[in-house]
């Protein structure tokens, strides 16, 4: 299965793991790759140490494409946006902001730069601003989402814009895949469903809760923040979202209460305090499978798909 987005980005299927804080790792990105889709490492809120690092481990792993997640509210965001030059990385995706700032540099650096965007407006700009494509992530991804769902987003952003344009939240089989394409996407950006990748190193506890999750078991909270984020309902949501609608609890407690959160559930696999962050996909996750069982799975699945449409339309 080859579409633009394969030939641009020199990956045999086109499906991209998601940038997942605390979870994007080497050893889950260099499978990725070498499965035939593509790697992303998560910079996250890392250091630019641990990130070179982990860039290195990649390419001991991998010879096949990779990129790196860059979450543009990072402390760290300019010395890691130099450190990407440095190591010659060829591809980026973006996150939590406008990467508007570097993109200059990283175009003249070779890199091609792919966005996560919520709206056309935004898609509009960084196309502008030289985006190689756009990933339109609609609100049944886990993490920080926009307002907007998949079906309706990626359709008018593929209107919206000329350059290739990937499918990404509450896509976790074949069929999600065949859809997005019949939308007018050129790819997939997968999160959850690699969660429970065998590569993938979060905490058995977090893989054990994706895979017993229905189709109504994660929320959002942080809409107060001004950044909603979607993970599955425990006792440290439902904490949240109690304190998040308490008029009398300020932002800087509200922020206070999260810190640390997501590491608590990756590295500890902590039911109590930990923020297991889950798209609405996770109710199609029923087993964990190395990446390469992942992906031929689901591309197997999009083609039975793709290929039974005259069975309905003729």
């Amino acid at each position: 299965m080859n579409t633009i987005i394969c030939s641009m980005l020199g990956i045999k299927y086109p499906i991209i793991q998601g940038g997942m804080a605390w979870v994007a790792n080497a050893s889950l990105a260099g499978s990725v790759s070498n499965a035939g889709g593509l790697g992303i490492i998560a910079a996250a809120n890392a250091p630019v140490d641990f990130v070179r690092e982990e860039i290195r481990k990649t390419r001991e792993i991998t010879n096949r494409p990779f990129g790196v997640n860059i979450m543009l509210m990072s402390p760290f965001v300019d010395d890691i946006a130099r450190l990407v030059i440095e190591e010659k990385v060829k591809i980026l995706t973006t996150g939590a902001g406008l990467p508007s700032k570097y993109m200059k540099d990283w175009i003249e650096a070779g890199i091609k730069v792919v966005p996560v965007v919520p709206s056309c407006g935004i898609a509009k700009k960084m196309e502008r601003s030289g985006a190689s494509a756009v990933i339109a992530e609609g609100g049944e991804a886990g993490g920080h989402i926009g307002e907007l769902s998949t079906m309706a987003l990626v359709p008018q952003v593929c209107d919206a814009v000329d350059i290739p344009v990937i499918a990404a939240g509450g896509i976790g089989d074949g069929r999600g895949l065949a859809a997005a394409l019949m939308l007018g996407a050129a790819g997939v950006q997968m999160g959850t469903r690699f969660l429970v990748a065998k590569e993938c190193t979060i905490h058995q506890t977090y893989k054990d809760k994706i895979v017993a999750a229905k189709d109504i078991d994660t929320m959002t909270t942080g809409k107060r923040l001004g950044h909603p984020v979607r993970a599955l309902k425990t006792p440290f949501t439902r904490a949240f979202l109690k304190n998040e609608n308490d008029c009398f609890k300020t932002l800087e407690e509200l922020e206070a209460f999260g810190a640390g959160a997501l590491r608590k559930a990756v590295m500890e696999g902590d039911e109590r305090a930990g923020c297991f962050m889950a798209g609405q996909s996770c109710g199609l996750v029923k087993k964990e499978q190395t990446a390469k069982e992942i992906i031929e799975e689901v591309i197997d699945q999009a083609k039975i798909t793709l290929g039974g449409v005259e069975k309905w339309v003729r």
